[in-house]
């Protein structure tokens, strides 16, 4: 099957430049067919052309307008994970940015994360998961408490990610001008790729 995505044209940033600051209704719907066109359907060209690619990459949702500017000015999309992890793409006038792992906590799921934390052999497979990322350019972050959970000691050893209720890794591509090429496919693909080992390990210890 052909690509479809054949890159963001340079007229996208121009129809988020008019998007910009607290636009009136009339303003987005004046702009919406342009907006449809460059900058919403490139991105599902992109995740179909990802889902086409990898099949693990099927469950995707892109999403539309609200009734507050920002979804006009940011346009966002998600792909569903085995564990219900989530990987996610925004594409702004700062350009692309990748984000994904345990991005919304269920209940329960924080007392696995935890569990699995402080257990010798997955807390420190983990920790040296979120250590290459960290050397690969990701920030780490996510919802993290201000004290250890009652149970752990303050000194564990891994108390900062105990913290966590959440745990995501984010990226930011930039806007350089391979943004308007096919190229976009194989540097997403390549950055989903280095977030596999920690979706993998949130799913296993923290999806089931």
């Amino acid at each position: 099957m052909g690509r479809r995505f054949t890159g963001w044209p340079e007229e996208a940033f121009d129809v988020l430049l008019r998007l910009e600051g607290d636009p009136a209704v009339v303003v987005r719907e004046r702009h919406r067919k342009d907006r449809d066109r460059l900058v919403r359907e490139p991105m599902i060209a992109l995740l179909q052309d990802l889902a086409d690619i990898e099949p693990v990459y099927d469950d995707f949702s892109v999403w539309g307008y609200g009734s507050h500017p920002w979804p006009w000015q940011h346009q966002s999309g998600v792909i569903r994970l085995e564990g219900r992890m989530e990987l996610g793409m925004r594409f702004d006038l700062d350009g692309l940015g990748i984000h994904g792992g345990w991005v919304m906590a269920r209940p329960g799921q924080a007392e696995l994360f935890r569990a699995a934390v402080a257990d010798d052999a997955s807390g420190k497979e983990l920790t040296d998961i979120v250590e290459v990322l960290r050397e690969q350019g990701f920030e780490v972050s996510g919802d993290v408490m201000k004290r250890t959970p009652r149970g752990y000691p303050a000194d564990h050893p891994r108390a900062g990610l105990l913290r966590h209720r959440t745990l995501v890794a984010a990226r930011e591509l930039g806007c350089d001008e391979w943004l308007h090429t096919p190229e976009v496919l194989e540097r997403v693909r390549e950055v989903y790729d280095g977030m596999r080992p920690l979706t993998a390990w949130l799913a296993t210890h923290v999806g089931r």
